[in-house]
């Protein structure tokens, strides 16, 4: 939830950023300020791999979500007692930093705590709960202070650093340094102490891996392919414009002249995206493969009308004065489709193909050039609809979406159901 705030949180406050009577600011944005602000999180998220590397090897996984749970804190007070620009985006940058450590912890987290049977759904599950998290930024933006949506943000961050007293650290963690007794204490926390012979099989890898990660991610082949698959996925998916859609969504329904007002509009987004979530976990232990085809394959459709609406828009046909739903209706099915698997799936393969002791590292590696993507995407979203239009910049975002349903047709394996070894044994002999 606080990752799926602080990704909803743009689209709420901008709007008031643009008001003089709503903004804490002396002056209002300008078109390449408003999109400093929504890309200067992935400048923080890039932060994120010194912190996840070092201290989740180090110290643990737990200590990592803590000290994310400490930044969002830190981020929310700072945007709530802005009054320039600079306090504006330092807060961005920090909360990046917090949500991309969270990112990857929640990836390398769960895939260890998680048995075979229950770990896609889990992973899978915990886009659920972001998906609520920027619902609540939509359904309570438009109405609150610019300082309430952080304070507001400032709640939810607390909420989660003191549910972290409930959570036990990774079994995996334990393993690798060697304290089988702490391994087996959290498998029978975890109902899982008769998979301890599965578990305890990491030790079969050197124990000075901490030295040797990196190494290992790219010179064993079962991890370069992993690599290339899961990277290319995360690439592809922030390359189709999925958080430039979701900084901007109110201000892209005025750019449409959308019959509905886009702060409803928006909301009606946010309830969408809830649904293509709560349809991931239901179907997603079914087939992984089959489901991000039917999802890159819907998002590059709608996309694609999307397109349509802004070029007919811009010849000035009388009739587009009766499709004026049309913006909405294809973002509800863009969002539907995106949810229910583009936008888990990647994270979930990250979080099964890796070996154990480059798991931390692959992870946090592919998440990093998703977000290196996303931040050139969403600066150069505002210049891309100025200079290209808004037909061709959805045309674009629609083609990566059907690159990435070729991409899944040739290159990505089909993992439910299946153990580690057996995933590093097709790897190894399909790829």
């Amino acid at each position: 939830m606080s990752i799926g705030y602080a990704l909803g949180w743009t689209s709420a406050i901008l709007p008031k950023l643009e008001d003089e009577d709503q903004s804490p600011l002396q002056s209002l944005l300008s078109e390449s300020e408003a999109s400093l602000i929504g890309s200067l999180i992935y400048v923080g998220a890039m932060t994120a791999p010194i912190i996840t590397t070092n201290l989740a090897n180090t110290k643990g996984r737990k200590p990592c979500l803590i000290l994310s749970g400490i930044l969002n804190i830190l981020a929310y007070i700072l945007l709530a007692l802005s009054t320039n620009l600079a306090m504006i985006f330092v807060g961005r940058v920090i909360v990046g930093s917090a949500v991309g450590t969270l990112l990857i912890m929640n990836v390398v987290y769960i895939g260890e705590i998680a048995s075979t049977k229950i770990r896609g759904i889990l992973l899978s599950g915990a886009g659920v709960a972001m998906t609520a998290g920027t619902i609540l930024t939509y359904s309570t933006g438009p109405f609150i202070t610019y300082a309430a949506t952080a304070y507001l943000g400032l709640i939810l961050s607390l909420c989660f650093l003191l549910s972290l007293y409930f959570i036990p650290e990774s079994p995996i963690f334990y393993v690798l340094r060697g304290d089988d007794s702490k391994a087996k204490e959290v498998l029978q926390t975890l109902g899982r102490v008769q998979e301890m012979d599965v578990v305890l099989t990491s030790k079969e890898y050197e124990t000075n891996y901490f030295k040797q990660e990196w190494k290992i991610l790219f010179t064993v082949k079962d991890n370069r392919r992993a690599l290339f698959i899961t990277a290319s996925l995360q690439i592809l998916q922030e390359a189709s414009g999925i958080l430039a859609v979701v900084f901007f969504s109110t201000n892209i329904f005025k750019l449409a002249s959308s019959s509905i007002a886009p702060d409803i509009a928006t909301i009606i987004i946010g309830m969408t995206q809830l649904v293509g979530s709560l349809i991931a976990p239901l179907i997603i232990e079914k087939s992984r493969r089959i489901l991000l085809l039917l999802s890159t394959a819907l998002c590059s459709l709608s996309l694609a009308l999307l397109g349509a609406y802004f070029y007919l828009d811009g010849l000035d046909y009388e009739f587009i004065t009766k499709i004026q739903w049309l913006p909405l209706a294809t973002l509800i099915l863009y969002f539907l489709a995106y949810n229910m698997g583009f936008s888990v799936i990647p994270s979930t393969l990250a979080g099964e193909m890796f070996q154990l002791n480059v798991r931390n590292v692959g992870s946090t590696f592919v998440i990093f050039c998703g977000w290196l993507c996303g931040f050139g995407v969403t600066s150069a979203f505002g210049y891309m609809v100025t200079e290209l239009g808004g037909d061709i910049t959805f045309w674009i975002f629609s083609g990566t979406c059907a690159i990435a349903f070729f991409f899944t047709i040739f290159y990505v394996p089909e993992t439910k159901g299946q153990t580690l070894t057996q995933i590093q044994k097709m790897l190894s002999e399909r790829y």
